[in-house]
């Protein structure tokens, strides 16, 4: 089994599209219309897939955030650069750390339109693209 993408609520398309559009993502194809309302399929350049699938529907007004999510996460090559490059698009990303105090392992955060966070991370050399086992040790 794999994870093969989620379905992020938006209040308003034109803005979240603005958002995801500023930090990567591209709009591979959308359905108009579906009992969730419309959908607008996103992914990044270089990944093959949809990573997100952005759910719209104008007639349900506010957005309820208690839904479960709390935060998904971006891989990034340079964390310097991303929050260079978010910058100059108006997008505030917060002073990157270091979960292990290393210089190479880094995170940031940054908060979508409709309050939904996502964790930037720049993973040390050599660490695969995503979390294993091996980051636990037994």
């Amino acid at each position: 089994m794999r994870t093969l993408h989620f379905g992020l609520r938006v209040a308003d398309l034109e803005r979240s599209l603005g958002f995801y559009t500023a930090i990567g993502y591209e709009v591979v194809g959308t359905v108009p219309e579906t009992e969730f309302g419309s959908l607008t399929m996103l992914k990044l350049p270089g990944d093959g897939f949809v990573a997100i699938e952005l759910v719209h529907d104008p007639t349900n007004g506010e957005l309820d955030l208690g839904t479960g999510l709390n935060h998904f996460v971006i891989k990034v090559e340079s964390m310097d650069a991303t929050i260079t490059e978010l910058a100059a698009k108006g997008i505030t990303a917060e002073a990157p750390g270091s979960p292990n105090g290393s210089d190479d392992f880094l995170t940031s955060w940054i908060t979508d339109p409709d309050g939904n966070r996502i964790e930037l991370v720049q993973w040390p050399a050599g660490h695969p693209d995503g979390i294993t086992a091996a980051d636990w040790p037994d």
